[in-house]
C-alpha cells in the first residue's frame, strides 16, 4: 500500500471497517469484533491524544519565541480570532436559515407533534415555567385524553445516558459570564497537561510562557528555542510513526463503532436515520455547504496561488481521521503535519493558529446545534421568536469557546443552548441515535475550518516583515 496516498489508504480502512461490522453482525461475530478488533481503534485514539497535548504545548512556545516581538503575536492573534469568530457566526446563521426554510421538525405526524407539545407543557409545569408563546394546549378539553396518556409516560429525563449529561449541562448553565476566563487559568500546569479536556489551560500557559521568553535576553532565549524545536520535532516524528498504521487502526475503530451501534442486527444502522431523516439531511446539507461552498468561497477571496482542490488533497488525511475519531484534539497532531508539510504553511503560524482552532473553532458543531434546537422546537410545536433565535446564536457562540474537543462534547453544549431558550434539555434523547454519525461529519468540518483559517492567516501575513520589525 506504499504507493497509495495515505488519505486513500485511510478511506479504504474506513470502508472496510464498516463492511466488517455489518458482516460480523449478520454472522453473529459482534462479540469477537468488540473483544479483539475494537480495542485497537481505542488504542489509536489514545496514541493520538498522548501526542496532542505535549505537541501543542511545545509548538506554541516555540512558535511564539520565533515571532520575536509581542506586537507580532497581537497581530497574528487578532487576525486568527477574527476569522474563527466570523466563520462560527456564519455557520450558526446558515444552520438557522436551513432549518427555518426546510422545517424538518414539521415533517412528523400531527398527532405526534400534539403529544410532544403536551409533554413539553407538563415539563414546564414541573419546572414552574410558562411557555414563551403563551399557549397551554393541555388546558384544551379536546386534548384531555392525550394529556392522560402522555402524563403516564416516562420522560426523557429518566433515560440513563440523558440523566448523566443533564447533570453536566445544568452545571454548565449555571456558569457565570466570565467562568470560561476563570477556568482558562490553571492552578497546576502538570494537572492540566495530564487531561485532554484542559486544552485551553495548556494553551494559556504556553502563550504566557512563550510571551515571557520574549522579554528575557536573546542569548538565554535561543537555548529555549532549540529545546522547544527539538521536542516538537520529536512529537511530529511520533505522529509519523503512528500514521504508518493509520489505515489498520481506522479499520478497527470503524468496525468497533458501527458494531456497537448495530450489534447482531445490521439493519439497526439504517434504522438510525429512519424517523430523523429530514433532520439528518438538514444537518448534513449545512455541513457540506460549509465545507464545499463557504470555505472555498472564502479561500478564493483571500488566498491566491492555492486552489481548494489542492487544499483538500493536502488536508485529506486529517479529514479522514477527524471523521473516524470524532475528536479535533486527537486529530490535531495530524492536522499540524498536513498543514505544514502538504500546504507549506510556516510552523510559526500552525503552532499558534491550529491548537487554538481545535479548542475554540466549532463551525460544524455550532451549525448542528442551531439546526437541532429549532428542529426540536418545531417537533414540539414551539415557535421560536426572532429574539430566541438570536439567543441561540449568542449562546452557541459562547458555548463553543473552550468546549472540549472530544467526542460527544457537542451534545452537552446543545443541552446548554436548549436551556437558554426555555426548552427541555432532555430532548437530546430524541437525536442521540443519529448523533454519533453526525458528530463524525461535523468534526471533519471543524478540522477543515481550522486548516482553512491557518492557510488564510499564512497567505495574508508577511512573516518576513514580522521577523524584521
Amino acid at each position: 500500500m506504499k504507493r497509495i496516498p495515505l488519505y486513500v489508504q485511510i478511506i479504504i480502512g474506513l470502508v472496510a471497517g464498516v463492511i466488517w461490522a455489518l458482516l460480523s453482525g449478520w454472522l453473529g461475530w459482534s462479540h469477537f469484533t468488540a473483544q479483539w478488533i475494537a480495542p485497537f481503534g481505542r488504542i489509536f485514539i489514545n496514541l493520538l491524544k498522548l501526542i496532542a497535548v505535549p505537541l501543542v504545548f511545545f509548538s506554541i512556545i516555540g512558535g511564539i519565541i520565533k515571532l520575536g516581538n509581542p506586537k507580532n503575536l497581537g497581530l497574528l492573534g487578532g487576525k486568527t480570532m477574527g476569522l474563527y469568530l466570523a466563520t462560527t457566526l456564519f455557520s450558526i446563521f446558515l444552520g438557522l436559515l436551513i432549518v427555518n426554510v426546510a422545517q424538518p421538525g414539521k415533517a412528523f405526524d400531527e398527532q405526534m407533534r400534539i403529544e410532544n407539545r403536551i409533554n413539553y407543557e407538563i415539563w414546564l409545569q414541573s419546572e414552574g415555567l410558562s411557555p414563551k408563546d403563551g399557549r397551554w394546549m393541555m388546558n384544551n378539553p379536546a386534548y384531555q385524553t392525550i394529556l392522560a396518556e402522555v402524563g403516564s409516560r416516562v420522560g426523557y429525563e429518566e433515560i440513563g445516558s440523558v440523566g448523566d449529561r443533564l447533570e453536566v449541562a445544568q452545571k454548565a448553565a449555571e456558569r457565570g459570564p466570565l467562568t470560561f476566563l476563570e477556568e482558562m487559568v490553571p492552578e497546576n500546569i502538570f494537572l492540566a497537561l495530564g487531561d485532554n479536556r484542559n486544552m485551553l489551560q495548556v494553551i494559556f500557559f504556553a502563550l504566557f510562557f512563550g510571551v515571557s521568553v520574549l522579554f528575557i535576553p536573546k542569548i538565554k532565549a535561543e537555548s529555549i528555542t532549540t529545546i522547544m524545536d527539538a521536542l516538537s520535532d520529536t512529537f511530529i516524528k511520533m505522529v509519523d510513526i503512528v500514521m504508518w498504521g493509520a489505515p489498520y487502526f481506522v479499520f478497527a475503530l470503524m468496525a468497533g463503532m458501527v458494531g456497537e451501534i448495530a450489534g447482531d442486527n445490521p439493519a439497526m444502522v439504517l434504522e438510525l436515520f429512519k424517523g430523523l431523516t429530514w433532520y439528518s439531511l438538514a444537518v448534513l446539507g449545512g455541513l457540506l455547504l460549509m465545507a464545499f461552498v463557504v470555505y472555498p468561497g472564502l479561500m478564493s477571496i483571500m488566498v491566491r496561488g492555492l486552489s481548494f482542490r489542492e487544499f483538500l488533497r493536502g488536508i485529506s488525511p486529517a479529514q479522514m481521521l477527524a471523521f473516524s475519531t470524532s475528536s479535533s484534539a486527537a486529530t490535531l497532531p495530524v492536522t499540524l503535519e498536513c498543514v505544514e508539510e502538504n500546504l507549506k504553511v510556516d510552523k510559526k503560524i500552525t503552532s499558534f493558529v491550529l491548537p487554538i482552532g481545535a479548542t475554540i473553532n466549532m463551525d460544524g458543531t455550532s451549525l448542528y446545534q442551531a439546526v437541532a434546537v429549532v428542529f426540536l422546537a418545531q417537533m414540539h410545536m414551539v415557535d421560536l421568536s426572532l429574539a430566541q433565535q438570536l439567543t441561540v446564536v449568542l449562546t452557541t457562540t459562547l458555548a463553543s469557546i473552550g468546549a472540549a474537543a472530544i467526542p460527544g462534547a457537542g451534545i452537552v453544549m446543545l443541552m446548554v443552548v436548549l436551556t437558554s431558550v426555555g426548552l427541555n434539555p432532555a430532548w437530546i434523547a430524541i437525536i442521540l441515535p443519529v448523533d454519533r454519525i453526525l458528530d463524525m461529519v461535523r468534526t471533519m468540518v471543524n478540522v477543515t475550518g481550522d486548516a482553512m483559517v491557518a492557510t488564510i492567516v499564512a497567505k495574508t501575513t508577511d512573516l518576513d516583515h514580522i521577523e524584521n520589525e
